[in-house]
């Protein structure tokens, strides 16, 4: 897996780097099926300088896509965790269409 970190304006980026290294292991084993080449994470950490709000944007481009997710909170790790709790649930969800999980879903019987 592909990796680039960008932060703008942050300023606990061992913290976070101990936390996205945990979250890079949970994400290596839900695309296990990719070749590691081909998977490109790109994150970006940033303080809104307003309202002191820190907010996490990754990018996931995948040979079968691109997913997107963000998240904030009051500090840089509410804010990673939220962004990678979201695209977590991203390619669970596109894997399930992937693997086309809709078609094989019974229905369910009448009652009379």
């Amino acid at each position: 897996m592909n990796v680039s970190i960008s932060y703008k304006h942050v300023d606990a980026q061992q913290a976070v780097a101990t936390e996205l290294m945990r979250r890079l292991d949970k994400l290596g084993r839900l695309l296990k099926s990719y070749e590691p080449d081909l998977i490109q994470l790109h994150g970006v950490f940033t303080r809104n300088q307003r309202t002191e709000e820190q907010s996490c944007s990754l990018t996931l481009s995948l040979p079968s896509g691109t997913l997107h997710a963000t998240g904030s909170g009051k500090n840089v790790l509410a804010g990673c965790k939220n962004a990678f709790s979201d695209i977590e649930s991203q390619i669970k969800r596109h894997q399930a269409l992937l693997r086309r999980e809709h078609e094989w879903k019974r229905k369910r019987r009448k009652r009379t």
